[in-house]
């Protein structure tokens, strides 16, 4: 699959990934500061963006999207940068192309399953009332942002959250938006999309000495104690991070620390 992306900078390249509900342009402020030493790719990832909508998506399908995405740029090794669902997408590449990687940061994301125990969990839950919420609205009779915002906000009271969601409305050559996300195959994917990586499986996949950086939100339930023991396990370079009082979404809640935490490690 051909994804879209945006391009800045020079250098030594570094691919950046976006969680679910996002897309490239997301990240664009945090690419304008990294484009000084580094040549970044803000991505699209599959049903998402301006990437093309299909009904498979799982984590194998979007490591090889970006294994494409890399042969075509000819890039041979290139650092990663993925946040959520962008982080566990570059998890699975740098562990089945170790190769291809020279550095790697995942944001908020455990390299595990989230299902436990035989309960859905809190992730999944809350993944599936905004999916939902999106699909149940009535876009063909809600014209203005205003009224999208006000009737969303019954299911969604957080205000900055229904604010991010909308970056994903697309406005329709005549009247109305439409999203740019494909929520119904999101919404029947979940089950792949808190998968994770299978320690015994990964016995044979060769070596990950590559440096690695995850960073996590003080405030986030995404990174618990079990999985910082599979952090260690599979990327023996790792270092772990925390960006107190930022939840799931560090990136957009404390951008300034972010930044300079991935700087540094960038740069080193």
């Amino acid at each position: 699959m051909k994804l879209h992306y945006q391009k800045l900078g020079s250098g030594h390249p570094i691919i950046i990934l976006h969680g679910l509900y996002g897309s490239g342009h997301n990240w664009l402020s945090i690419a304008r500061e990294l484009a000084g030493f580094s040549e970044v790719y803000l991505v699209d990832q599959r049903n998402h963006g301006q990437s093309p909508h299909v009904n498979e998506h799982t984590y194998p399908d979007m490591m090889d999207d970006l294994k494409v995405l890399l042969d075509d740029l000819q890039i041979e090794r290139a650092m990663l940068l993925g946040h959520s669902m962008g982080g566990k997408t570059a998890m699975f590449f740098a562990t089945h192309f170790p190769g291809r990687v020279s550095k790697l940061l995942v944001a908020d994301m455990s390299p595990l399953s989230y299902i436990r125990g035989g309960q859905e969990p809190a992730q999944v839950h809350g993944h599936k009332h905004i999916i939902e919420s999106l699909i149940g609205l009535d876009l063909d009779s809600l014209r203005t942002l205003k009224e999208i915002d006000e009737e969303l906000a019954h299911h969604l009271p957080d205000k900055r959250l229904r604010q991010f969601l909308f970056k994903n409305l697309h406005k329709k050559e005549q009247e109305g938006y439409s999203w740019r996300l494909n929520l119904p195959v999101l919404l029947n994917n979940l089950s792949h999309l808190i998968d994770g990586l299978s320690l015994a499986d990964l016995n044979s996949k060769g070596y990950r000495h590559f440096p690695a950086l995850f960073i996590r939100g003080g405030e986030s339930n995404y990174i618990q104690v079990e999985d910082e023991q599979a952090i260690r396990q599979i990327f023996p370079s790792a270092q772990i991070k925390t960006i107190a009082g930022a939840g799931h979404w560090l990136h957009a809640e404390r951008p300034e620390e972010f930044v300079n935490l991935v700087k540094r490690f960038v740069m080193m």
